[in-house]
């Protein structure tokens, strides 16, 4: 591994270290796709990265690392602290950096110290005061601390973050609804409403803590599985909530991510799984966004980490089209920016652009 760890910065300046994530499981590594597709401009040539794609990674990467507060946090308008941050660092550590070694380590570690002293004691990772959308951060802190501990050194940190996990793991499990799901906030203080983008945002943050060794319950995860197979329509979309009155059409962004999140659950047979692959990729796969229904970003996060799961011919030039489109509409300062803020919009950007990298455990094949 050390050796391995030397080739890379002597050969490879684009990814100075490598990550391994939870490596004390023992969990490899994808390699690097070494494929391209049959796009015009493809994101990969002989074996690697375009000098475009390379730039336009390390141009939003300084960005984000440039516009991360003194305190470690990132926000989006003085809002949304823990789930901006929990974004922020994701995206760095996708870059191969870790919690203690690469560029954008410091950048890191101080992020995993902001969202650690943001632990309250019934184990939610976020501010109630100032986040009325709290399971959203909670959810993504949970998946950026489990995605960072395999490399904490520190046996000291490593048991604190460890023992956060643990308490986030217990506070989604008491905040899970009946019908299996999760809303903005808990089931409790949400008179036990639920919908789909939040549900995802838990499925993704508990299956990252099991992969690094904290026991999720079964059947947390199955009651989510089936909640999201409730929400299914006829159509083989998913809709925003169970309930009936609130149910409506299938929508193409919490469809992609539902089914993101049944992969990384490995619910891979079931089904649904193809009647929702069918509806995502007649919806979303030609990258057009004319249908009206928003939140580009957010849905290509998670379809993009969808295509990435199918065959190569599938993702390869699936893959180009969208690296295109997100390369253009960098700025001149390496951001990106949509409906939400910047913050959010490039770190989103960021995680679709290293996707190939395959670094960290919840994003591989």
């Amino acid at each position: 591994m050390q050796n391995r760890r030397k080739w890379l910065r002597t050969n490879l300046s684009y990814m100075p270290y490598l990550a391994t994530p939870i490596s004390s499981l023992g969990l490899a590594v994808a390699p690097f796709s070494s494929s391209i597709g049959n796009a015009a401009q493809p994101a990969l040539t002989k074996d690697k990265p375009t000098q475009e794609l390379l730039d336009a990674r390390k141009k939003g990467l300084d960005w984000i690392a440039t516009n991360q507060s003194r305190l470690g946090h990132w926000s989006a308008e003085g809002t949304y602290y823990a789930a901006m941050t929990a974004l922020a660092g994701l995206a760095l550590t996708c870059s191969g950096s870790t919690i203690t070694q690469g560029p954008y380590s410091k950048n890191i570690s101080n992020a995993t110290d902001f969202l650690l002293s943001k632990v309250r004691t019934n184990g939610l990772i976020g501010d109630p005061s100032t986040d009325d959308r709290y399971t959203y951060g909670h959810g993504f802190a949970m998946l950026f601390l489990s995605q960072v501990l395999g490399e904490e050194e520190d046996q000291t940190r490593r048991q604190e973050i460890i023992d956060a996990l643990k308490s986030a793991v217990k506070f989604s499990i008491n905040a899970q609804t009946k019908a299996g799901g999760w809303g903005y906030v808990s089931a409790k203080e949400g008179s036990d409403f639920d919908e789909g983008s939040t549900t995802i945002t838990q499925v993704q943050g508990l299956r990252g803590c099991r992969n690094c060794g904290i026991k999720v319950p079964k059947s947390c995860i199955d009651g989510a599985i089936q909640y999201i197979y409730k929400c299914k329509n006829k159509d083989g979309g998913i809709s925003y909530s169970s309930e009936e009155a609130q149910k409506g059409q299938s929508r193409p962004a919490i469809t992609a991510a539902s089914l993101a999140s049944l992969y990384n659950a490995g619910e891979y047979e079931s089904e649904h799984v193809p009647e929702m692959w069918k509806y995502c990729k007649r919806n979303l796969h030609s990258l057009s966004d004319e249908q009206g229904w928003g939140h580009w970003h957010y849905t290509y996060l998670y379809y993009s980490q969808v295509v990435y799961r199918q065959k190569k011919e599938v993702w390869e030039p699936f893959r180009d089209r969208l690296y295109k489109r997100i390369i253009d509409a960098q700025n001149n300062d390496g951001s990106w920016t949509g409906e939400v803020a910047s913050a959010y919009v490039t770190s989103c950007s960021l995680i679709m652009l290293q996707l190939d990298l395959a670094y960290l455990p919840i994003f591989q094949r």
